[in-house]
């Protein structure tokens, strides 16, 4: 299972980070071609095109 420490992406269109910090929290960038969600709950992208995003996201293995 992999832990999320930062959710985020860059968008390649309008150049903006956008970060979803807790769960439910959908943020946009500027330019509407992507968006990220989950905070540290779980990994979401949404997108116009595959391509228009970066992925930024840290995540680990958690340790048991």
């Amino acid at each position: 299972m992999e832990k999320i420490i930062y959710n985020a992406i860059r968008c390649k269109r309008c150049n903006q980070i956008i970060e979803s910090r807790t769960c439910h929290d959908f943020v946009v960038c500027r330019c509407g071609a992507c968006a990220v969600d989950g905070g540290k709950d779980y990994l979401r992208r949404l997108f116009r095109e595959q391509d228009c995003y970066e992925e930024l996201s840290i995540t680990e293995k958690e340790k048991r």
